[in-house]
């Protein structure tokens, strides 16, 4: 049993500036390094929508999800790469998720 962990990222900053590619690089070439290899889901930005409040309108955020395949969850880790990331991205919150996986 593997974990898959994916990261979602906005593509814009709360004025509407895009990220630059760079903040992505890094990423990318990190975890390809640490996980022998990741996949990247950003030529059509997924579309999130989140609601910060009951009863006010959703919100849309353009998204890039990154996603690696781990031997084993390694929760402590992932939590300071989300705290990390929430910091250079300046976000409230980054969703990553992580869910067990049978490679056939």
């Amino acid at each position: 049993m593997k974990t898959l962990v994916q990261v979602l990222l906005p593509i814009y900053d709360e004025q509407g500036r895009a990220f630059p590619r760079e903040a992505y690089g890094d990423l990318r070439r990190r975890r390809t390094e640490r996980f022998g290899g990741l996949t990247a889901y950003s030529r059509a930005p997924a579309e999130g929508w989140w609601q910060p409040e009951p009863g006010r309108p959703a919100r849309r955020d353009d998204v890039v999800i990154f996603e690696v395949l781990a031997d084993e969850l390694e929760r402590d880790w992932w939590q300071a790469l989300k705290g990390g990331l929430e910091a250079r991205f300046r976000q409230d919150e980054i969703l990553v998720r992580a869910q067990a996986v049978d490679v056939l």
